[in-house]
């Protein structure tokens, strides 16, 4: 076992009272995040993790818990371990006491935080997340990972591929903390991994998203289960869509989940499901909705969804018994909180979330549900540098959505912009507002250039059809989508088709690859992450089973499908120049794609040029490689967009 009462001395002489400080606001060079909000269950006190992230970092660095009042006030800051990052707060039933998890060096501690001190409670050898209290609040149960080999999730760094493969995978589990005395039990099965969970109302067990094997594999075919504190399991069902979100009703009597067709674990998005807990055959209570729900929390009889309608994020209500789908409210922006996209009191009349848009920085928001205002104000003094116009097309008989970001810095007059085409990962996921700062973003805004942001078919938004609308058609109507998208974004600002470029990583990455073999459109390419030939990608990547919903059966079964949308197959067809780059540590979109379509360049003359960045995984993180890639990709727009419709001058040298 790698639990222990009293943990190792680093940490625990780490421990001090509140006295940590955060800065009065964000700094110019910084941008003041929020991670893991709550509310408190009377809807008096909010709980968040904050932090400065710097400027090109892959995120924010060390923080602190912070805990405000109604109107953002801070009542109190703890930081009790120099060395950890921060995450999960999650107040008590009687709303007295906070937990919260703290880790570092591959340990992880739960605190416990009761008026203004933080005190440990227990510690893990490994990775720990994810606390909630028990109904009685005598307890708080964890997701817990011994010994882990490396951070849980597809996105993150693989381990080192090295002896018996196959072999040893990391497995999350159920712990329960006893709070009286932080003694620490395991009680979901050994060799199941469990990706979400929830608690039954009466405490004696938990609903779960759970599968058997490599846990970043084999989320996309877990099953939703029972698993009591004895030690039992059961399947509660099987349901042939990837789930998320389990949530059992305030009777014990009903589980809802979130079913629909998702690419990535956290990338969380589909219909609202019902299920009695004692087992049955899921339903549908949002069939036909032509939005896609987000997250769950149940609030007596109704349950309170996030939801993504076009490109907007908001809530809304879902009442199962009627299957309706109401007060749903959504703006130009991008919502998160602790436990989904909106944190709710114990009534489910009053709610907070971190909100952000194109022109604005995180911000906390709080009200009632469906009437929030900003609370906090650390990134006002931070000026936005696009402008942003939401537009709305037609292609194939389907209504599609995207965004069209300009640079707010004005072009010299009767100047044309040059225009990056950005296709998001996924395929299912969504384009929707994030600031723009210190990011990729920012640099094509700086360096003057207008961006599109399509959400094609494949894409969260418009409902499961919508979603489910590229399956076995990779590159076929969603690059149509896209191709019609650019037309609506000429017809609407002063673009330079002549200078169009594209660029996009994971699932953009492929269709970027796509892209240049089916036109000669784009003068310049940036690609990232991404996938050549379906085929040997199958047996390359370490989370293959994501394929099969998409695919519709293995590359060993139906290899002709995996062929034919290889853009490898395709090659010969491409003449623009393309700079590549991938993480030489990515387990979901490997090296060997990159490096194959890098050689077929190569190989062809096509002007080419790759970078392998070391011990990156899928997700970039060393603020050094960002920063890197930001000024080669600039660089490599600046040289092949040309200077037709204005100055070379006018775009040259601006840097991330």
């Amino acid at each position: 076992m790698a639990f222990w009462w009293g943990a190792d001395r680093r940490l625990w002489a780490a421990v001090t009272a509140i006295g940590v400080t955060l800065a009065a606001g964000a700094r110019a060079e910084s941008l003041h995040q929020y991670s893991g909000l709550t509310l408190s269950g009377d809807g008096k006190r909010l709980a968040a993790v904050e932090a400065d992230k710097a400027e090109g970092a892959g995120s924010a660095g060390h923080g602190a818990v912070v805990v405000r009042g109604m109107d953002g006030t801070v009542a109190l800051k703890v930081d009790p371990c120099d060395a950890c990052r921060y995450g999960n707060p999650a107040w008590s039933p009687d709303d007295r006491t906070l937990a919260f998890v703290g880790s570092a060096g591959g340990q992880a501690v739960l605190y416990l935080m009761d008026g203004a001190t933080a005190r440990p409670l227990a510690a893990i050898q490994g990775l720990a997340h994810t606390p909630r209290w028990s109904p009685d609040g005598r307890e708080i149960a964890l997701l817990v990972t011994e010994n882990a080999k490396k951070e849980a999730g597809a996105t993150q760094a693989g381990a080192r591929q090295v002896g018996e493969q196959g072999e040893g995978d990391d497995v999350q589990r159920i712990a329960i903390v006893t709070v009286a005395n932080g003694a620490v039990k395991l009680v979901s099965p050994e060799r199941t991994y469990v990706y979400e969970y929830d608690w039954t109302p009466d405490g004696k067990g938990f609903v779960a998203t759970a599968a058997e094997g490599n846990g970043d594999n084999n989320w996309w075919i877990a099953s939703l289960r029972a698993f009591g504190r004895d030690g039992s399991a059961r399947i509660i069902a099987s349901p042939a869509t990837q789930i998320a979100f389990p949530r059992v009703s305030p009777d014990g009597k009903t589980v809802a989940f979130i079913g629909g067709l998702m690419s990535d674990f956290g990338s969380f998005g589909g219909d609202v499901y019902t299920v009695p807990f004692q087992g049955g055959q899921p339903k549908d209570v949002t069939a036909g909705y032509a939005g896609t729900l987000t997250s769950l929390v149940w609030r007596g009889s109704r349950l309170v969804a996030g939801v993504t309608v076009g490109g907007e994020t908001g809530s809304a209500v879902v009442d199962p018994a009627k299957g309706t789908v109401t007060e749903v409210r959504t703006a130009p922006a991008t919502r998160s909180a602790g436990d989904g996209r909106v944190a709710l009191d114990r009534a489910g009349t009053r709610a907070a979330w971190v909100a952000e848009g194109f022109d604005f920085g995180p911000r906390i928001e709080y009200g009632r549900l469906g009437d929030l205002a900003a609370i906090t104000h650390d990134n006002d003094a931070l000026a936005p540098l696009v402008t942003v116009t939401d537009l709305a097309w037609k292609n194939d008989g389907m209504a599609v959505q995207g965004w069209l970001v300009t640079p707010r810095a004005p072009a010299a007059d009767g100047a044309k912009l040059p225009m990056v085409v950005n296709i998001h990962g996924g395929p299912s996921a969504a384009h929707t507002p994030r600031f723009v700062w210190g990011d990729i973003m920012a640099a094509f805004a700086k360096a003057g250039y207008a961006v599109f942001l399509p959400n094609p078919r494949g894409s969260f938004g418009q409902g499961e059809a919508f979603t489910r609308a590229n399956i076995r058609d990779f590159g076929g109507g969603d690059l149509r989508d896209i191709m019609t998208g650019i037309d609506r974004a000429e017809a609407q600002a002063p673009i330079d088709d002549a200078r169009l470029m594209i660029f996009g990583r994971s699932y953009g990455g492929f269709m970027s690859m796509w892209a240049i073999t089916q036109t000669q459109r784009f003068k310049a390419a940036a690609i990232g992450a991404g996938l050549s030939d379906w085929y040997s990608y199958y047996g390359q990547n370490g989370i293959d089973r994501w394929m099969i919903p998409f695919f519709g059966a293995s590359a060993y079964e139906d290899p002709e499908i995996y062929d034919r949308l290889s853009p490898i197959r395709h090659v010969r067809a491409v003449k623009t120049p393309t700079l590549l780059h991938v993480g030489e540590r990515d387990i979901e979109t490997p090296v060997m794609q990159t490096r194959e379509f890098w050689h077929a360049l190569r190989a062809l003359g096509v002007e080419t040029s790759f970078i392998v960045y070391a011990d990156e995984g899928h997700v970039m993180q060393k603020a050094e490689n960002i920063e890197d890639l930001n000024r080669r990709t600039i660089d490599w727009f600046e040289r092949h967009i040309g200077t037709t419709g204005g100055t070379a001058g006018a775009h040259g040298g601006a840097q991330p």
